[in-house]
């Protein structure tokens, strides 16, 4: 051995002695900080898991989740806590609605605006519309159709506290086939062509691969959930609401890619026969159903699968949207499966179907979303179950039972409040008083919070 390694060694093991004799203190991990602790007094609450009322109950909030529920001589408020006092109030679960269009707005019916418009539009649209939505109490939604990937991007800010907004359950555009419901019609081929260069990859298909293709693509964008045009709509040029647009065979298809996915499938559907392939090829929901027939409504019964019915937006469409230049077309369709949507709604519910609350809100102003209630009662249900529409089981639909829909431990602080009892007067929804998200208020109007 060298002297030099010699050296390295007799450093190193004096190193080493060192060590052993005069340990260095380890640094310990910091606890985490406590989470914030609320005491919301709730003199009525309707936690949603039942029709029932439950009187003087106190929920407690941990940050952004509730960490327990129990009757007020159960829970000891410390002196020094804080508190939401809503004693004199009706407290429900933060409500869901199945199905908003956010980019959308409701004033502007001109068949070229897409033409006239960036993309930016429908960003600021965004913004000022989940604002609206919130403020109405409805703490979730799910946007079923926009430009690519206009619901991904919002769901992102809102999430991240950028922008006040409700949880937003994210799909891409429509698919639609070539000149269905989704597409682009009446214009010429060069305009269309323009106005929808990426659409080919993302929402105009036709055929098994390139709805495979399309559904990927926008899994790999981010979306929540797929939406497919089963039939004509309504809000389109040059289809009819009754007429089938994708076979069985493609629906079915879209079905398997998607549930493979991990992610459901809305189908927007007025005519009969789409109604009934679309559910045997397994879709998760039917929006709108207008023209659901005896079979349809069975075949959903026996498939368990969802009716999304917005029955409020036809008293907009003909009224208000016509002075924002709805075109004839639009209208004539409307008046021809307005009141037969009302009236199936009706027998579904009879029948037993299961119900989620989703209105088409931008269609008609965003914020207006409790407006539906009303008509759901007047056409069948009792106003507990339409509530539930819009909480337990609106959160099943859209696959967040774990987080939202009922008001018990472990899901999100997501509740509202209001001045006078729903159950009695479901309208009384249509002006919330209070609105929590997350443990968070964003709406106290007659100070509860302080």
């Amino acid at each position: 051995m060298s002297q030099i390694q010699s050296v390295v060694v007799r450093a190193a093991a004096a190193a080493c002695a060192f060590a052993v004799l005069h340990p260095v203190a380890q640094s310990q991990p910091k606890a985490p900080a406590p989470l914030p602790v609320v005491y919301v007094k709730a003199g009525h609450l309707f936690d949603a898991t039942s029709d029932n009322l439950r009187d003087n109950v106190v929920l407690v909030i941990e940050g952004e989740r509730i960490s327990k529920v129990a009757p007020a001589g159960e829970v000891k408020i410390p002196a020094d806590a804080k508190v939401v006092d809503l004693s004199k109030s009706y407290v429900l679960p933060g409500l869901i609605d199945c199905h908003t269009h956010l980019e959308a707005r409701s004033d502007k019916y001109d068949p070229i605006n897409e033409v006239k418009q960036t993309p930016f539009m429908g960003g600021f649209n965004g913004v000022v519309n989940a604002a609206h939505t919130l403020q109405a109490g409805f703490t979730s939604v799910r946007d079923v159709g926009s430009s690519p990937f206009f619901a991904v991007d919002l769901r992102r800010y809102i999430d991240e506290g950028f922008i006040p907004g409700p949880r937003v359950v994210a799909s891409g555009p429509a698919l639609s086939i070539t000149g269905g419901h989704g597409d682009m019609n009446g214009f010429a081929p060069s305009v269309s062509n323009m106005m929808y260069p990426a659409e080919k990859d993302f929402a105009i298909v036709d055929g098994p691969d390139e709805i495979r293709h399309a559904i990927r693509a926008q899994v790999k964008y981010g979306v929540d959930v797929i939406k497919i045009l089963a039939t004509g709509g309504v809000l389109s040029q040059g289809d009819k609401p009754g007429a089938e647009q994708f076979t069985y065979e493609e629906m079915k298809v879209a079905v398997e890619t998607a549930h493979a996915a991990g992610r459901k499938v809305a189908a927007h559907a007025h005519g009969t026969q789409g109604i009934k392939d679309a559910v045997r090829a397994g879709v998760d929901s039917i929006e709108h159903g207008s023209l659901v027939d005896a079979e349809g409504i069975q075949l959903m019964k026996q498939h368990g699968t969802y009716l999304v019915a917005d029955i409020y937006n036809d008293d907009y469409i003909l009224g208000k949207a016509v002075e924002f230049g709805l075109p004839q077309e639009n209208v004539d369709k409307e008046r021809m499966v307005g009141r037969l949507q009302r009236e199936n709604f009706q027998k579904a519910v009879e029948a037993g179907v299961k119900i989620a609350f989703g209105t088409d809100a931008g269609v008609y102003p965003h914020g207006d979303n409790a407006k539906q209630f009303h008509y759901m009662v007047k056409f069948g249900m009792t106003p507990a179950g339409a509530i539930r529409a819009a909480t337990q089981s609106a959160a099943d639909l859209i696959d967040r039972s774990k987080d939202v829909g009922t008001l018990e431990p472990g899901k999100y602080a997501d509740l509202i409040a209001v001045t006078a009892n729903p159950l009695a007067k479901v309208e009384t929804l249509e002006h919330v008083s209070f609105v929590m998200k997350g443990g968070k208020v964003y709406k106290d109007e007659a100070g509860a919070a302080k």
